[in-house]
């Protein structure tokens, strides 16, 4: 069984600890982006850009594919692949929470990426496409895709999931 566990020791809430934390820290995130979604709706429209810094602006912008706009373009069908993809990870997420929630690195990256991933799917719901409004660039040369905070949860919950594989592959050794 994975993550080192047998499946005698799945149950709830996990052998080593609760998943009520992690479910906190998910629904802080899921709220964060909510909630500056309905500002940047409420303050912006579509295109509207503000400089922050000679490398930061805000940014309404509207992204109805995946990461980086992939299949942005596709004709509506995206909208309920992401949507359902976004659905069956929560389900997964919450099912490895409650097994391993005892597990702190690798449950801080699933809460990451579960408010996340709950926050795109409530705006793919809601609106059709996902609100960003961060946008980074250098110079006026390179612009990287706008995107927004759960998106930046789910980043920083994978590379949290990476990091612990790392530092489990170390223990073993």
């Amino acid at each position: 069984m994975a993550r080192g566990k047998t499946f005698s020791s799945l149950g709830s809430g996990g052998s080593q600890g609760s998943m009520l934390p992690w479910l906190g820290l998910a629904l802080i995130i899921l709220i964060a982006d909510q909630f500056t979604k309905v500002l940047i709706l409420g303050y912006y429209q579509l295109g509207d850009s503000t400089t922050i810094t000679s490398f930061f602006n805000i940014v309404r912008a509207h992204n109805t594919g995946a990461a980086f706009s992939f299949l942005a373009g596709a004709g509506g069908w995206q909208r309920w692949l992401f949507t359902g993809i976004g659905v069956a990870a929560t389900l997964f997420i919450l099912y490895m929470l409650r097994s391993h929630a005892g597990q702190k690195l690798f449950s801080f990256a699933l809460a990451c990426i579960l408010g996340g991933a709950i926050g795109n799917v409530i705006d793919r719901v809601l609106y059709g496409y996902v609100v960003d409004f961060v946008q980074v660039h250098w110079q006026e040369r390179w612009y990287f895709p706008a995107f927004n905070i759960a998106d930046a949860a789910i980043t920083i919950g994978a590379v949290s999931l990476i990091l612990d594989e790392l530092l489990r592959v170390r223990r073993s050794r």
